[in-house]
């Protein structure tokens, strides 16, 4: 996967040389590139924004190096024999990143980020490029960052991870939190390793039984308990289909059932009187 970045903080992308990234750097797997937007400014000052139309606070970043940048980015990934590329543009008003967007952009073989300080780029520079790849305005959050460079590297992390080879075991992210599949909708349970005894408290016996199907079954049953307790959002949305007869006893004992009338609204599950035992 080839992987470009501009951005007018080239620093501020470093942790991209460490840890899994960096590893999948030097083994090649990620081809990364970092460029400096004001390389394509031209005035004493390297200005790359301006005061907005139609007035307000705040600035606005022009669309002459951002044109000037994604050409030369475009024309230089060409030549050198990548295809397929896809503009990733972090914003709070994009769609919500997911575990499942970060497979489909794990997919593909080269991705440009566009991280955009102050209050944006000029939207010309989306419609523009939108006319020549795939372009994603991922959001990674209900809040504001000061710019996009901190969710280039919260994306890259979460895609880079999922490529052939990078983590040292294939099926470590199978039972993720969010991974497709069994996990599409649900939290990852708790998690444990030795001592069996620390400060007093004990792991969960079943974990030392050996017996794995009891053992599934658990880490199933926390999954669902973790996942009513702190993203309740992701359970009413879910489609009953999706759970087996035990995952049904469980979430009841957890105070949710069915709810055939909020299919239309997209809701599928509502709480109820139950309470956990």
């Amino acid at each position: 996967m080839r992987l470009d970045v501009v951005t007018i903080f080239p620093e501020y992308l470093e942790p991209l040389n460490v840890s899994l990234v960096g590893k999948a750097r030097a083994r090649g797997q990620l081809d990364v590139h970092v460029h400096d937007l004001r390389t394509w400014t031209y005035d004493r000052h390297h200005t790359v924004d301006d005061t907005p139309y139609g007035g307000g606070p705040g600035m606005v970043m022009k669309t002459d190096p951002w044109g000037e940048a994604l050409d030369t980015v475009l024309a230089d990934g060409y030549e050198t024999g990548s295809h397929q590329p896809a503009l990733i543009v972090p914003t709070p008003s994009g769609r919500p990143f997911t575990q499942e967007l970060a497979v489909h952009l794990s997919e593909r073989p080269w991705l440009i980020f566009t991280p955009a300080r102050y209050e944006g780029i000029d939207r010309r520079v989306v419609d523009e490029y939108a006319t020549r790849m795939p372009v994603y305005e991922v959001s990674i959050g209900d809040y504001v960052l000061a710019g996009g460079e901190a969710a280039v590297l919260v994306i890259t992390e979460a895609v880079a991870r999922l490529l052939p080879g990078v983590l040292g075991n294939a099926d470590s992210h199978r039972d993720d939190s969010f991974a497709p599949g069994a996990m599409a909708n649900l939290l990852e349970g708790p998690v444990y390793t030795k001592p069996p005894v620390w400060r007093g408290r004990e792991i969960p016996e079943v974990l030392l039984s050996g017996h794995h199907a009891r053992i599934a079954r658990w880490r199933r049953d926390e999954a669902l308990r973790r996942t009513t307790a702190n993203r309740p959002d992701l359970i009413e949305r879910c489609d009953p289909k999706a759970f087996d007869k035990k995952d049904r006893e469980m979430l009841s004992v957890l105070g949710w059932e069915p709810d055939p009338a909020g299919e239309p609204y997209g809701r599928f599950w509502r709480r109820t009187g139950g309470v956990e035992q």
